[in-house]
């Protein structure tokens, strides 16, 4: 039987690590874990995810992305034919993106954004994984949130604020916590909900993630 090649892709500033809990079959998937590189000035986020597409060496790929790497895989699935795109605590138009985040595009707010001040490490996990971390995980959050360069930070904000995807493609798979605080529910239409998840259940429901997953994929 030819394996289903499952490539995962983690939210902004975490690298691969963040899947390491995740488990799936291995007579039927391989997996593949994406990471990220730093960006080129100005370089919109079509231009970056064709060139990260460009590390998917398999056809009729499975797709997975967290938080802006859910926005991410929408971009990379015009430059592949992948088989499924699921997104996990993600968004699938700016439609969906919080009120704040609007404001902030309107304002521009988020260019003020002190992002050199993210290499103390419960800032940034508290900007990437809500404000619900837990102090004594700090080191744990440490080893996931490995991306820190500042080009990499203002231009994954800007891209996430700015993004400018109007219409849903309702192919894609959403997968969203009931309890998501960056990316609130109310704001979300048409996912699969799991009850308790926040914007970290890649991290602390994992257990459903590995049961629901492979039936999610292959259904």
């Amino acid at each position: 039987m030819t394996k289903i090649h499952v490539y995962f892709m983690p939210g902004m500033a975490a690298s691969s690590t963040i899947f390491q809990r995740i488990q799936l079959p291995n007579d039927i998937f391989e997996i593949h874990y994406l990471e990220w590189f730093i960006p080129n000035p100005r370089e919109s986020i079509k231009s970056y995810a064709a060139r990260m597409a460009i590390n998917i060496k398999h056809d009729k790929v499975v797709l997975i992305g967290v938080s802006f790497g859910g926005i991410l895989v929408q971009e990379m699935k015009q430059f592949l034919n992948p088989m499924k795109v699921i997104i996990i605590s993600s968004v699938k138009s700016k439609s969906e993106l919080p009120t704040p985040m609007k404001i902030a595009k309107s304002t521009k707010a988020y260019k003020l954004i002190p992002t050199q001040l993210f290499e103390n490490i419960e800032l940034l996990a508290k900007f990437t994984f809500g404000s619900s971390i837990i102090k004594q995980r700090l080191v744990l959050y440490e080893k996931y949130l490995s991306v820190r360069d500042k080009k990499y930070l203002d231009w994954a904000i800007e891209e996430i604020i700015n993004w400018e995807r109007i219409d849903i493609d309702h192919k894609i798979i959403h997968i969203h916590g009931d309890a998501d605080e960056v990316f609130p529910p109310k704001n979300i239409k048409n996912y699969i909900s799991v009850k308790g998840g926040t914007h970290i259940m890649i991290l602390n429901k994992y257990r459903w993630l590995n049961e629901n997953l492979p039936k999610i994929i292959l259904e």
